[in-house]
């Protein structure tokens, strides 16, 4: 079992190293009609999350910014995720995440995360919780139109 377990975190940690060197959606759409900035100073982490509402979904979803692999393959497949979800869609999934990320346990019925699973080893470290919430938490803001930017202290 031990070895299933160490096969799996090795799976983890290259899905997470791969979408941090070559992050998906890693760019600023000419259509994003709203944007949030967040900042992680613990870890100096920067993120921009930038969508495109059409009415409550979302049509398109980049980001922009620098840190820690955790982060950006953190928003790399949030925005995979998100594409064409509403914003309620959106808010569940951001729940369902922080509970994986924080070690609480999800409903099996809601945990429709998909490969977003591969943080569920993010619990065993309290500091890099905030590396993978960054952009989510950038994200919401985003949703809401807020001009102040996010941070995580």
């Amino acid at each position: 079992m031990s070895t299933e377990n160490g096969e799996l975190s090795d799976l983890y940690q290259e899905v997470i190293l791969e979408h941090s060197k070559a992050p998906r959606n890693f760019r600023k759409p000419a259509e994003a009609n709203q944007h949030a900035e967040g900042y992680n100073p613990l870890c100096g982490d920067r993120c921009t999350v930038y969508i495109n509402m059409d009415g409550d979904a979302i049509r398109d979803i980049a980001f922009q910014g620098s840190g820690c692999a955790i982060s950006r393959a953190s928003a790399s497949m949030m925005t995979q995720i998100l594409k064409g979800k509403t914003k309620a869609e959106a808010a569940k999934l951001f729940e369902e995440f922080r509970d994986l990320v924080t070690g609480q346990e999800a409903a099996p019925e809601t945990a429709d995360l998909g490969k977003l699973k591969v943080f569920s080893g993010v619990s065993k470290f309290p500091a890099r919780v905030k590396c993978a919430t960054l952009a989510w938490h950038t994200l919401q803001s985003a949703l809401e139109n807020k001009d102040t930017p996010v941070s995580t202290e």
